[in-house]
């Protein structure tokens, strides 16, 4: 028996990857976070499979049902969003796992600030632009951020910033932010990324606050700010096809004309 932890992604079926499909159409019992994750995403289950929405239940509710599957003999699909190993909340559920001897696997996921990335339609890491991206989260009512670990310590760092569980933070994102990165470096706020509904809102650190206010925008939100997420034509191509830089894969023999 196998607890498996599936990466759903942000939210479309589609972005599902092929192997977590299939464990998921394998697995006779399927716990998945109906809050973040649509039932489409799960409907690749048995017919006959225990199809659990844990959005209600406890750390402990949802352990006892695993541990009555183990008990059964049978594979479990734990499905979270984007990718489980950010902000996926499986590190308690894979001590207790271990506690009990159960046997478990990851399977990846497409994490939100790709998938917001592929909406957008622009690349994160833009040759002298960016060749940085920072995940973090602001703590709010959540688990406290560890020492070190600050906003304003990224700040200092001036490079991309994708902030999760903070579209209700953004006044403090905005003071911390804009002196290090001036009040129109561009930010956009992906609201539910991958589901029907999707939003992408840009602005700046100056405006952005009062345009995710007008949407009404509270909750299940990913913000992104950097200078990447502006306008930019004039950057320098990467040395990756440049027929002056060889590589092991394209030696310099074969540049000649």
């Amino acid at each position: 028996m196998t607890v498996y932890f599936i990466g759903a992604g942000p939210g479309d079926p589609e972005l599902l990857t092929k192997k977590a499909e299939r464990v998921i159409g394998e697995c006779p019992v399927c716990l998945y976070a109906g809050s973040l994750v649509p039932a489409e995403v799960v409907g690749c289950a048995p017919k006959d499979a225990l199809v659990m929405d844990t959005a209600p239940m406890t750390l402990d509710d949802t352990h006892a049902v695993i541990r009555d599957a183990h008990a059964k003999g049978q594979d479990v699909a734990r499905v979270h969003s984007g990718d489980p190993s950010l902000y996926g909340a499986i590190a308690e559920q894979i001590r207790r796992l271990r506690a009990d001897g159960i046997d478990y696997q990851i399977i990846p996921g497409v994490p939100a600030y790709a998938a917001a990335a592929a909406a957008l339609g622009q690349e994160l890491t833009v040759p002298e632009v960016a060749q940085s991206i920072i995940l973090t989260r602001v703590s709010m009512k959540s688990t406290s951020m560890p020492d070190g670990e600050t906003l304003e310590n990224f700040a200092r760092t001036r490079t991309t910033l994708a902030i999760h569980l903070g579209v209700r933070a953004l006044r403090e994102i905005e003071r911390v932010l804009t002196p290090h990165y001036g009040a129109e470096c561009p930010v956009v706020v992906a609201y539910r990324v991958g589901w029907p509904d999707q939003m992408f809102i840009r602005g700046t650190l100056a405006d952005i606050r009062e345009k995710v206010r007008t949407e009404k925008i509270t909750r299940t939100a990913l913000i992104l700010v950097g200078p990447v997420l502006g306008e930019i034509a004039d950057f320098k191509d990467s040395a990756l096809y440049d027929p002056a830089q060889p590589h092991v894969l394209r030696p310099k023999a074969t540049l000649r004309a």
